[in-house]
């Protein structure tokens, strides 16, 4: 699912303290563990958490470090704004069973770079406030791996990451060296970047690095350069650089300068593959790790088999698209290993996938529809919102499913995949929601998370449908 900052997110503060630092707003409890020492206390969703130990918590990450000392001392306004204060004693290694509202207490930090290939800036007008927000927070790449690129840290930010160990860290490199580091985000800070990763290396501090490629502007020779001062940096007995992922820029219709960018097309992917393969099998052969790894897309994109499964080591970069259709399909594989020949009552579903991965995913859809009875159609579209033909599955709106499906048989309910639907709310990224979809398709939807669920929902088991 997509995750977007809340609306209004830059106004969550309270003001500035003395040093120019924002003041974090109390943290907000969403949720309460049953059983835990928050419920035992008494805690409720909407209680405003103040501080702890005397200390302010600016985010979650100041949070879990301040309830790790045994004895604490909270002070909390309840729903009726009355405060509290709370005394008690536990193991440093126990929690308090809190979930909050928003991860950081004292607002986002917005970018200050002006990339021409920010997703943020290819979106048209008029949708809801928070898919215009860019953020290059680095809290936010501690807690859940968004990357950030370093430019509007200030010294206490850079104390804070080293005092509190946030590592790691995970950077937007796009070229190492300066000058084309500095064109490509339009910032002059951006070509502090190689004296930036030297600081995390000295502090033994890590980081994963990706790089967006552009076609003439940072790939060739550029790309071999920045590949190989990154290996340099991930060959160390201590790393700072663990992983780098390689992906092909995106661009969409609307775009503001359709002339500064060029897309990738399958002569430039075959390219790009060739030269990251043959660092692979350098990098490999002496430190036993490919360390640097191309996305998905570029084998899709050339009409290449994605490399086994076993190329992709652990898996550093899964959230970034690399090696996340292997994963997928090695999960099917487990979640079809005890299939039944035949199912008891019919089941006739739809699965929309983009059209760009829909091949990959073919052989898991048979596997499927080899059991008598089922029968799952695999759905591949484009995206007319975006101008692309070749799309993945998370950049299909409501808008795209409805053109590419209106008037297809559907069967009995439509299987969609979650990371299409923004985290915790049921709409698309042109603001269209699932209800919405349902009523103008005439079909039930089933949201669907994983190997396992689709398999269960192809098979009619557990139903949960809109």
């Amino acid at each position: 699912m997509w995750n977007e900052p809340p609306t209004g997110v830059e106004n969550s503060t309270q003001g500035t303290s003395n040093d120019g630092m924002q003041k974090p707003s109390p943290a907000i409890v969403a949720s309460v563990e049953p059983g835990s020492i928050g419920a035992e206390l008494g805690f409720e969703p909407g209680d405003k958490l103040i501080s702890i130990n005397g200390k302010r918590p600016r985010d979650l990450i100041d949070y879990r470090f301040l309830i790790s000392e045994e004895e604490l001392h909270l002070e909390v306004v309840d729903l009726e704004e009355k405060l509290h204060q709370i005394d008690l004693e536990k193991e440093s290694d126990d929690g308090l069973g809190l979930a909050f509202t928003e991860a950081l207490f004292d607002g986002l930090k917005q970018c200050n770079n002006n990339c021409p290939f920010c997703f943020i800036d290819q979106q048209p007008p008029g949708r809801r406030k928070s898919l215009y927000f860019k953020d290059d927070d680095y809290r936010l790449s501690f807690l859940y791996g968004s990357y950030l690129t370093l430019t509007n840290l200030t010294q206490s930010d850079w104390d804070r990451i080293e005092l509190q160990r946030l590592s790691p860290l995970f950077v937007s490199v796009h070229a190492t060296d300066p000058k084309v580091r500095s064109k490509l985000l339009k910032n002059p800070r951006a070509g502090l970047l190689m004296e930036q990763l030297a600081w995390f290396a000295k502090r033994k501090l890590q980081i994963h690095a990706q790089v967006v490629v552009c076609p003439g502007l940072n790939d060739g020779a550029i790309l071999e350069k920045t590949l190989y001062e990154l290996y340099l940096l991930g060959k160390t007995e201590w790393p700072a650089v663990l992983s780098t992922a390689v992906v092909p820029v995106g661009l969409t219709k609307f775009r503001p300068n359709k002339d500064e960018l060029i897309p990738i097309d399958k002569k430039s992917a075959l390219r790009v593959i060739q030269q990251v393969e043959s660092l692979q099998t350098k990098f490999q052969s002496e430190i036993g790790s490919r360390f640097v790894w191309l996305s998905d897309e570029w084998y899709l994109i050339a009409g290449k088999l994605l490399p086994p499964r076993g190329d992709y080591e652990d898996l550093p970069q899964q959230e970034n698209g690399v090696g996340s259709i292997r994963a997928f399909l090695e999960e099917m594989d487990l979640a079809t290993q005890n299939l039944p020949a035949k199912l008891q009552i019919p089941k006739c579903s739809s699965w929309v996938v983009g059209q760009l991965v829909k091949e990959a995913l073919m052989p898991a859809c048979n596997r499927l529809n080899a059991i008598e009875g089922l029968s799952l159609f695999l759905h591949g579209l484009p995206s007319p919102y975006w101008g692309q033909e070749q799309v993945v599955t998370g950049l299909l709106t409501g808008e795209d499913l409805l053109k590419g499906l209106q008037g297809l048989d559907l069967g009995q309910q439509l299987l969609l995949p979650s990371m299409m639907l923004r985290a915790g709310e049921p709409i698309f990224l042109d603001d269209m929601t699932l209800n919405e979809l349902a009523n103008a398709l005439n079909v039930p939807i089933r949201i669907v998370h994983g190997a396992d669920d689709i398999v269960a929902a192809a098979m009619g088991d557990g139903e949960e449908i809109l």
